[in-house]
């Protein structure tokens, strides 16, 4: 059974309701998942997984959270070349910058980012809701 660990950071709730339906979307697809706040998760939660999907909503100029999440995507830096990636946040403004800046981020470091990120415009409602869990069950297709 493959085994995907989310790890996100959410202020407004917003991301962390994107976490919890991507969730939903990868136990249909009969994997393993843990769904983590990034203050409680740490490097052995991205190496022991299959898939790790890291999730953070945009802030101030179109950056990812810079007091956990970005320091925590720092600290694995090193360790997850050839790591399957997914990348998910929710945004208030802009046009998506931050989303583009973090899968290239992580292509640099050597992930196997799964397509180009999830980004939902503040909560996920109706039809974003099944983007969502589509995104939770693609990505042990890919």
């Amino acid at each position: 059974m493959s085994k995907v660990n989310i790890i996100y950071w959410s202020g407004t709730g917003n991301t962390e309701s994107m976490a919890n339906l991507i969730a939903e979307g990868v136990k249909e697809k009969g994997a393993e998942v843990n769904v983590l706040n990034v203050s409680e998760a740490s490097a052995d939660d991205v190496k022991n997984a299959d898939v790790v999907l890291l999730g953070s909503p945009a802030m101030g100029v179109e950056v990812i959270e810079e007091e956990e999440m970005d320091p925590f995507v720092e600290s694995i830096s090193s360790f997850v070349s050839g790591k399957r990636i997914g990348l998910f946040g929710s945004y208030g403004w802009g046009y998506g910058e931050w989303m583009r800046n973090w899968v290239k981020r992580m292509e640099d470091y050597g992930a196997d980012v799964l397509n180009e990120g999830l980004i939902v415009n503040e909560a996920p409602e109706g039809e974003k809701e099944e983007d969502c869990k589509n995104f939770g069950r693609q990505v042990l297709d890919e």
